[in-house]
């Protein structure tokens, strides 16, 4: 069979996506099953913002935050609204610049129908897309609902919130959370005010999330949920919280604080 392969690369390539596209379709039937909203698995970074440098001095957030587009918490939500043929074609079209008929004998399309898959995906990518806050003020808002958070000031909360926001929740069913989207400030609030007593003896600490500024509660040493944000201007536009212990294990383990 090797001595068949006139390319290893493109052979390579072809296995693989194929096997993803196979592990996308399983997961997505898994997801049809699952208790609440499913949120990709929040990624840590094995150097914090907030620890500083390894030479043990300080750094400024704004340093240490890169807004990669292909780990931020937006970007992987879209991928996943996606089909996984849509997935595989903007991937191998779009990022790798594969042509049509390569990304078509892989996905098993047509050139013409792996082209509509990619423009679909670049659709779905350009509707979501919203104008980032700068890293130094995307940091100084993470840090703000913190401070706010910890000082139970609930005007100051809701001042970072747009009137639109939304907290999306991921719970996996496994330990209690909301199970549809809260919208708007004013419902938000009242959901974390109604949290509020069950999270009292946790510790707050600010991580960086998928590439971002986020946060992190620990109880024990526990990771328990993890808060990525998606800020426009000054004021959260979205919230994910994620809260399934099953996502959460490497942020135990890679996460503790230093001694």
């Amino acid at each position: 069979m090797l001595d068949e392969i006139t390319s290893l690369g493109t052979w390579l390539t072809k296995v693989a996506s194929r096997l993803c596209l196979n592990v996308l379709s399983s997961a997505r039937a898994r997801r049809e099953t699952y208790v609440g909203e499913w949120i990709p698995e929040p990624l840590p970074e094995p150097t914090e913002w907030i620890i500083g440098r390894s030479d043990g001095s300080s750094v400024d957030p704004a340093d240490r935050v890169t807004l990669d587009e292909s780990v931020n918490m937006a970007f992987l939500v879209v991928l996943e609204s996606m089909t996984p043929a849509e997935r595989v074609a903007f991937i191998l079209h779009d990022v790798f610049r594969y042509p049509s008929g390569e990304v078509a004998e892989i996905v098993g399309r047509t050139p013409a129908a792996c082209r509509q898959l990619a423009a679909s995906a670049r659709r779905r990518i350009r509707s979501a897309q919203v104008p980032a806050a700068a890293p130094s003020r995307h940091a100084r808002i993470v840090r703000d609902v913190k401070r706010a958070w910890e000082a139970k000031d609930i005007d100051a909360l809701v001042a970072l919130l747009d009137p639109s926001a939304t907290v999306i929740a991921d719970g996996g069913g496994l330990v209690r959370t909301v199970l549809h989207p809260v919208e708007g400030a004013e419902r938000i609030m009242r959901s974390l005010l109604l949290l509020g007593e069950r999270f009292r003896d946790q510790t707050i600490l600010e991580r960086t999330v998928n590439g971002q500024p986020g946060l992190i509660a620990q109880q024990n040493g526990v990771t328990t949920s993890v808060y990525a944000f998606e800020i426009v201007g000054d004021r959260i536009r979205r919230i994910w919280a994620v809260r399934n212990p099953d996502k959460l294990l490497p942020w135990t383990v890679r996460l503790a604080d230093p001694a």
